[in-house]
Formats: structure tokens, sequence, C-alpha cells
């Protein structure tokens, strides 16, 4: 009898939810999908991780992993079949990404979320964003991707928050100083990989059987 999937607790924009589900289809490895309303979140996942944000793996041995990072790792380790893990271990890029989680991720949504955040105008949350966005137009100037000329885990990590970033507003993104960042998102917002796993699932409901991820 074949081992249960792992179960992928996951809500289709979340930009921490969507790396992992990235992650996990560039690894031709399959899990049972279940998408999340976060305002009825389901006793499930709350039992197998107090925390009740998404993404949570909660894997066949009883294992969960509860960080969208490491269920990257997961996914890629043992099966990275286009090398996007290379580099990994670097420190330069697990720099690069502590950043894009932490104070661009801050900015991210203190503008996005203006009106909850009045303290500052929206342009002011934006310009710290831009602060990131410099670094990644920087280091875009000379190769189509963050660490060459090759997709890596690390566009794969930051791209997801990148595209929330630009969606607020979409025009002054395309008009703004960053053409390296706007041709290096439209080339993921493009591929297949973001297509595919930014389909639409219903909620999933107790009872109810998981859906097969990815749907290849």
């Amino acid at each position: 009898m074949p081992e249960p999937l792992p179960i992928l607790y996951s809500f289709r924009r979340c930009p921490y939810a969507i790396r992992a589900r990235i992650a996990i289809y560039l690894s031709g490895r399959k899990v049972g999908l279940r998408e999340v309303v976060l305002k009825n979140k389901p006793e499930a996942l709350l039992r197998c991780s107090a925390k009740g944000t998404v993404p949570v793996l909660h894997l066949a041995s009883g294992e969960v992993i509860e960080e969208s990072v490491d269920i990257l790792h997961w996914a890629l380790a043992d099966s990275d079949p286009q090398h996007v893990l290379q580099g990994w271990d670097e420190l330069w890029q697990q720099d690069l990404l502590a950043e894009n989680d932490g104070t661009f991720k801050a900015a991210l949504d203190h503008y996005k979320y203006a009106d909850r955040f009045p303290e500052f105008p929206a342009h002011v949350y934006r310009e710290r964003g831009e602060v990131f966005l410099q670094k990644l137009e920087q280091r875009l100037m000379t190769h189509p991707f963050l660490t060459g000329s090759h997709l890596s885990w690390l566009d794969i990590a930051i791209f997801p928050f990148v595209r929330q970033f630009a969606f607020v507003d979409m025009t002054w993104f395309q008009k703004g100083d960053y053409p390296n960042c706007l041709s290096w998102l439209n080339s993921h917002l493009q591929a297949g990989y973001f297509l595919n796993v930014m389909s639409k699932y219903p909620a999933w409901e107790v009872g109810e059987e998981n859906t097969a991820f990815p749907s290849y």
C-alpha cells in the first residue's frame, strides 16, 4: 500500500504559500493540497500547527514543517531536477532572503495596507521597500536571475513578495526605475511553474478528499 501523501495547507494568494508550492512543483513531488480560508481555519490545521498560518506541511511520518523556506528546502533537497537549490548555503543568498522576509516584508505590509498605518502616507512605506528593490535591480543588471543565468531557489523565494509589492500600484512599478526587476517579475508571471501553482481550488472542508498537487 503506498504511503499517504504529505498534506500541504495553503492559501492561493499568500506569498509564503506561493513560494512553497513553486518549490514542490519544480521538485516533481506530490502532496495533498488543502486550500484554507484564513477567516475560517480548519481545526485540522490548528491541531498540527498552533501558529495557524500557511503554508504548513504535515508529513506522513507525523513531522510538521511550519516555515515556507523549510518546505522549499524539504521539496528540493532530495529532488531537484532543475538544480535550483544550488547556492543554498551561500551567505549572501541567505542574507538577501532574510532582508526580503524582514524589512522588505514589513514595508510591503505597510504599503499595501497604508490605511491601517496612517502615521505616514503610502509613498513613505513604498520608499522603504524600494531600498530592497534597488538591491535586486543591481543584481539583475548583468543576468536574468538573482544568482546568474539560471533560475534559483532565491528567485522562487523572493519573487512572490515583489509580485505583491508591484501589484499595489502596477502603473507606478511599470513606469518606475526598476526595468530589470520588471523584466524579472514578468518572466515569473508568465512561467509555467507560476501559472500551474496559481490554479484555483475550492476551500477544503473536513471529510473531503485532498486535492492532488501539482496537477501535471
